[in-house]
Order: structure tokens, then sequence, then C-alpha cells
């Protein structure tokens, strides 16, 4: 359970090992959700009064196309965080990098915070493999499968300046 009572935190720290599962309905759709479980680790504290600081690191695995030729391809997200809780009203809740507790709240929630580094640290673009060639721009075929009869036909336009580079060489 990745929530934790606030009076209990204001008196004691409190270890964090979990996992943020895959299913978890703070993922929204259009985000990159990761393939299994994302690992959560780290030491969450008082940082003053109403103010709570965590320390800590997520990991897991994400499935994205490839760049270049649309396969799976599977990356790991590793990143350390660094989270500053403060109620509504604290003059750092105007800092985008504070996240805001209700005043009334009795529990503090690192999931929905858990989910913004996850989307942060999470790559935009994948590779399958290093030296993956892509699919041909002309027919579309996976070039990493065979090679396609494409690459012989050459395009029209630029005859001219073939033949002016022929009658100068």
């Amino acid at each position: 359970m990745l929530s934790f009572d606030i009076r209990s935190l204001e008196s004691q720290a409190a270890a964090v090992d979990e996992e943020l599962s895959a299913d978890d309905p703070v993922w929204q759709d259009g985000d990159p959700k990761p393939t299994g479980p994302v690992r959560v680790t780290g030491r969450l504290s008082s940082a003053g009064p109403s103010r709570f600081y965590w320390h800590g690191r997520i990991s897991g695995e994400l499935t994205l196309p490839c760049r270049r030729c649309l396969a799976e391809a599977r990356e790991d997200v590793n990143d350390e965080t660094h989270l500053i809780f403060a109620e509504s009203g604290d003059e750092d809740t105007d800092d985008p990098d504070v996240y805001r507790l209700d005043p009334r709240a009795t529990e503090l929630d690192l999931r929905p915070a858990i989910r913004e580094q996850w989307l942060l640290a999470a790559p935009t673009f994948a590779l399958c493999r290093e030296d993956c060639k892509g699919l041909c721009p002309r027919c579309g075929a996976d070039l990493n499968a065979e090679p396609c009869d494409c690459s012989s036909v050459t395009d029209s336009r630029w005859d001219s300046l073939r033949k002016l580079g022929r009658s100068t060489g």
C-alpha cells in the first residue's frame, strides 16, 4: 500500500518498499503504462509542520513500438526521485515540484506522484535492437527480415542531376 497515515509520519519516518500494479486506477488513458508492477522503494519522513519528504527509487519495464520498425521494444525505467508534499496554502505550494496536500487529509497517497515521476522517466522512443534497419519507406517491408526490391527503383525526379553528374565526371 502506498498510502501513509499523516499523523504517524509526523512522529516517525516510514520505509517504503512496495509495488504499484500496472492495472492500478492511478494510470490514465494515454499513459505509457508499465508491463508489470513498478517497484517503489525509499523513505518518507516529516520535513516540518505539514510537510513531508520522500526520497526513493522507482523501477519497472515498459513496452513501446520500435521507432524504426514498429516491433515491440522493451525498455527499463529506473529513476531516483525526491518529492516534497505540503499542505495547500503553504508558501511553497506554488512551486510545481511540490505536491499539495488537503489540510483535512489524514493519509498521504504516493501513487499520483509516482505516476508523474514514471511519466517523466519513461522514454518516448525505443529501439527493438541497436542495429534495427526499420521499414522500407516505399513498400513498408521490414528490412530486418529481408531486403526488398524497392532499393533498385530510382526516383525519376533526380534524372537531370544524374545526367549532369555523368557529363562532368
